[in-house]
């Protein structure tokens, strides 16, 4: 492991997540909680309902939501969310964990 790896980067969930009301909008979040659980609790703070579409636990989660985001600049909608299909964001998503290591929690 990196030295000066930030300890709370060790072990994230990189969420893609669809939302009730918007049927071709994703939002992409990082959280340290089950991604199911972590899409309830948005729910129950918001009217509709948070659906998880994909998730990965990787290394550097942050880095790679950072580069999936500046990839999808054109497409923000606004603030966490995206107006851009949940399949081509799981794809790009799993691009970049190719360059970052991905856990492996088998």
């Amino acid at each position: 492991m990196l030295a000066n790896m930030n300890s709370e980067e060790e072990n994230k969930n990189i969420c893609i997540m669809t939302h009730s009301f918007f049927s071709d909008v994703i939002r992409i979040e990082l959280t340290d909680n089950d991604p199911k659980d972590y899409a309830l609790s948005l729910s129950q703070s918001t009217p509709g309902n948070y659906s998880v579409v994909f998730s990965l636990e990787c290394e550097q989660a942050s880095n790679v939501v950072s580069r999936i985001k500046d990839y999808l600049s054109n497409k923000k909608y606004v603030s966490e969310f995206y107006q851009v299909s949940p399949k081509f964001v799981e794809q790009l998503l799993k691009r970049e964990t190719l360059r970052i290591p991905v856990l492996d929690l088998a």
